[in-house]
């Protein structure tokens, strides 16, 4: 059975399992650093899935800060015709890239990256 978790970041929820690797909003830490996520809402193992209520107690997620980049720009056009306003800019979303380390869940069950 494959572990995983379910954490929530960023204002999203993302499925993770050790190896993964996610994009997620800008968090702040240097690339090579290590992130704990402790806002997990569910568990899955080989003890069954744990949901939380909201989150489960005591489970975390270790991830590394693979890179820190800018998503795809994302054009605005504001238009109103026969006015002649016309405004165009765009947008690029910070984002950070985690390698997903290792889950360890509420219950003390952990697993680590398939190396």
């Amino acid at each position: 059975m494959t572990q995983y978790a379910i954490i929530h970041t960023g204002g999203k929820q993302y499925r993770v399992s050790p190896g993964d690797h996610i994009t997620v909003e800008k968090l702040t830490a240097e690339p090579g650093s290590t992130v704990e996520f402790d806002h997990v809402l569910a568990v899955s193992g080989d003890g069954g899935l744990t949901v939380g209520q909201p989150t489960v107690a005591g489970a975390r997620v270790v991830a590394e800060v693979a890179q820190q980049g800018k998503g795809d720009k994302v054009v605005v056009f504001k238009y109103k015709r026969k006015v002649r306003y016309r405004v165009k800019s765009g947008h690029r979303q910070q984002l950070t890239e985690l390698a997903i380390k290792e889950i360890v869940g509420g219950d003390s069950a952990t697993a680590r990256a398939r190396s």
